[in-house]
């Protein structure tokens, strides 16, 4: 589950959503399951990259990516699969592009060509996880979790589905009926949570979260304890911070979302 991506093809898909194609070993014959993710290894300027040289489980690989001296270890960030093609061992990745201060992924995508090279970890089984079961499963995130919600719809069918993105022009194709909310200059994640606040959902609701930290708990706050749904029916993820990147040290909130997962 360790090796390189070279890619392949690159694809803007709206004005801020670049996709790039994958080739490399392994991914012929790579599981398929739905929100597959990935780590993906951005090597620092003009130096090569170096991958950890470690078998077994995940820490063991991690405590030796650490190893790497500091000035050739690569950026680690976690993305997700948007989409796979065994017979031609490749993978598709999309890369939203962020604003001025992009950090080292956004800034890679920017420019990437075929004949890059990244390193990757994973996909990992471990970290699979499965939407609970309900009467309506929510479907919740901002336009970093498109690639997922796309995965997910094709085995989730009682899914109401809301994304939060820039503008109309960020909008994707997506199976099913997908309330498409427009930021259109309003802070991140409000008309999201708004939107969800007031959805009328019948019967028994799951959820499934994913986009900027700080929405996320805010929509797990509102399911929680307005409406009534059990924890361990909603999956959440804290894809990004806003104001930190994931090279930060975790908030007080991080550490207790991390505690709930684990729990």
């Amino acid at each position: 589950m360790t090796g390189l991506l070279e890619v392949t093809a690159v694809h803007r898909v709206t004005p801020r959503t670049v996709r790039v194609t994958f080739t490399g070993e392994g991914l012929d014959i790579l599981e398929a399951w739905p929100d597959q993710q990935l780590k993906l290894l951005f090597p620092p300027p003009g130096r090569p990259v170096l991958l950890p040289s470690a078998d077994g489980d995940v820490m063991r690989w991690y405590q030796a990516y650490l190893a790497i001296p500091a000035e050739e270890r690569p950026v680690m960030r976690s993305y997700t699969v948007r989409d796979r093609r065994p017979a031609l061992a490749e993978i598709d990745v999309d890369f939203v592009l962020h604003g001025e201060t992009a950090g080292p992924a956004t800034s890679w995508a920017r420019t990437a060509a075929p004949g890059a090279v990244l390193g990757r970890y994973g996909p990992d089984a471990a970290y699979r996880r499965s939407v609970p079961a309900a009467d309506t499963v929510l479907l919740a995130g901002d336009e970093t979790a498109i690639p997922a919600v796309w995965s997910l719809l094709s085995e989730v069918d009682n899914a109401v589905v809301f994304l939060e993105v820039p503008d109309a022009a960020e909008e994707q194709p997506l199976p099913g009926e997908v309330h498409w909310l427009h930021r259109d200059g309003a802070p991140h994640g409000t008309k999201l949570v708004d939107a969800v606040r007031s959805a009328k959902v019948e019967g028994s609701v799951a959820a499934w979260l994913a986009g900027e930290a700080g929405m996320v708990r805010e929509l797990r706050r509102h399911l929680v304890g307005e409406r009534g749904v059990d924890k361990g029916a909603i999956e959440f993820t804290g894809y990004w911070r806003r104001r930190l990147t994931q090279d930060d040290a975790p908030t007080p909130e991080d550490l207790a979302d991390a505690a709930e997962k684990l729990g």
